[in-house]
């Protein structure tokens, strides 16, 4: 079992997180979050709930499916070009 991370350790990867989305103003929309409220929990003003981040990872997946079918279209149109 994994050990806890510190409160500042999951405000940094949460950060990390909203930059996979291109930003602040990409994760709001994503999520339906307040820009000032990702802020609030970047700088470690509000706590990161365990569900913010089942939220979170959730969009991350669909970014990551999102992302490979994009990748499978260039390629193909890259091979039949």
């Amino acid at each position: 079992m994994a050990a806890p991370i510190s409160t500042d350790e999951r405000s940094e990867h949460f950060a990390f997180c909203v930059q996979l989305f291109g930003g602040t103003t990409a994760f709001s929309r994503r999520l339906g979050i307040d820009e000032r409220a990702i802020r609030r929990f970047i700088n470690g003003e509000r706590p990161i709930s365990d569900g913010l981040l089942e939220d979170t990872a959730k969009a991350l997946r669909l970014l990551i499916a999102e992302a490979t079918t994009a990748e499978e279209q260039i390629a193909a149109s890259l091979r039949a070009g």
